[in-house]
């Protein structure tokens, strides 16, 4: 049973959905994102990124830096701009991206369900990062990203959000990458009741994206435990903002990889290296793969196809990955490239900016790498599988498209 609960959510007042949704902190650098802010009075990237509001000496982890966030989220509530439902109600939250729907229900997770394993995770967390997330959590009292969440898909939940996107939507826009945003709020007693009910026999839910927040807001409900010994397990900060998509809605974009160097090694001793492992050839032309198990290499202005060996491939749900079977049996054995979570010589491209992106950064004349691989997208059922076996995948495995925006929906405690 998964304990999916409405909530009061804070929201943008008419008019200002489109000026204030942002897309996640984690997406900009801090220059990204000082210069994404600057005369902007609405983006709701100053609450998430509050640093953009000092100089660029000042420490972004100081305690002032997530006062000044507290603050104009405060000031914003003040003028009206976000303004708190009076009753709980759960949200549909709607994405369309190329034509593509992509429909969830907003709703306040439980903590407990994250810690005793309900709440599925595939990625370890680095505790830099959450605290990061802990302290702007703790600070401002409210969740402000939210978690994407997967499940099994529900005929009661999927005709529930049928019926409701037939009504007037709270608000409806286009961002500026041409991402349709539309939300409709579910405050019908009789339909929050069959939604209780359908998510309570939903065995499992799943972090898509957002482990750290997710970490962090249960941390941040353990430290409110510690600090309110009798506390009531209904009390809000025992949940974190959600937003809970079925499988068959979601898809999962390849995660590529770029490389700055084979090692000091001539072009024929790298290829004959990766014939151990792996069928190459020549391509006439930027390579996509289209099947589990293959690969698109590109060096020096050429594509090749790379195929796993049949000796290499695994049914194991985590060494059976492409992403598994390109660490283990190239990136590590032949690159050096052991841990790829803090080795300097790779980076990782989202599919979202395509293979020229690739090429871009490994052009001969300018690029900063020399060395990329495109890969095969991880499924869903791919994921799923990792999580209920309790496993990790590798670092980097998803990358998930169009991004959940901040700032739409707020879960104060």
């Amino acid at each position: 049973m998964a304990d999916v609960r409405p909530f009061c959510a804070v929201r943008p007042a008419e008019g200002l959905a489109d000026r204030i949704a942002a897309l996640p902190y984690d997406v900009y650098s801090r220059k990204e994102a000082k210069e994404k802010v600057k005369d902007d009075k609405y983006s709701f990237l100053r609450i998430d990124r509050p640093e953009t509001q000092f100089p660029d000496s000042q420490d972004m982890y100081a305690p002032e830096v997530y006062e000044k966030g507290a603050e104009i989220y405060r000031d914003m509530k003040d003028r009206g701009e976000f303004l708190k439902d009076k009753e709980n109600s759960y949200y549909i939250y709607e994405l369309i991206m190329d034509g593509r729907h992509q429909t969830g229900i907003v709703a306040a997770c439980s903590c407990d369900d994250y810690l005793n394993g309900r709440i599925k995770r595939h990625e370890n967390t680095r505790a830099e990062k959450e605290k990061d997330r802990i302290e702007h959590v703790y600070t401002l009292s409210a969740q402000t990203g939210p978690i994407f969440l997967a499940y099994r898909d529900s005929d009661t939940i999927n005709q529930i959000v049928s019926e409701e996107k037939k009504n007037a939507p709270i608000y409806s826009f286009t961002a500026d990458d041409g991402i349709i945003h539309n939300a409709w709020r579910i405050d019908d007693p009789e339909k929050i009741d069959l939604l209780k009910q359908a998510f309570n026999i939903v065995d499992s839910v799943y972090i898509a994206d957002g482990h750290h927040r997710a970490a962090s807001a249960v941390k941040v409900a353990l430290r409110k435990r510690d600090e309110n010994p009798g506390y009531e397990t209904d009390e809000e900060f025992n949940f974190f903002l959600s937003v809970l998509f079925p499988e068959s809605q979601l898809q999962i974009l390849p995660y590529n990889r770029v490389v700055k160097d084979i090692c000091g090694m001539e072009i024929s001793e790298f290829l004959d290296k990766i014939k151990e492992c792996f069928d190459i050839e020549k391509a006439a032309g930027r390579v996509s793969p289209n099947e589990i198990c293959t690969f698109g290499m590109y060096l020096d202005g050429q594509w090749y196809l790379l195929k796993a060996k049949d000796e290499i491939r695994s049914s194991d749900p985590v060494k059976g990955l492409d992403a598994s079977i390109l660490q283990d049996h190239l990136l590590g054995p032949v690159l050096g490239i052991e841990d790829p979570r803090t080795d300097s010589r790779i980076d990782f491209v989202g599919g979202i900016r395509g293979l020229g992106e690739l090429e871009r950064r490994c052009d001969i004349e300018s690029g900063d790498m020399r060395l990329a691989f495109s890969m095969y997208p991880t499924s869903m059922s791919e994921l799923f599988a990792v999580a209920d076996a309790g496993l990790l995948m590798p670092p980097k495995s998803t990358w998930f498209e169009p991004k959940l925006r901040s700032g739409l929906f707020i879960h104060e405690f």
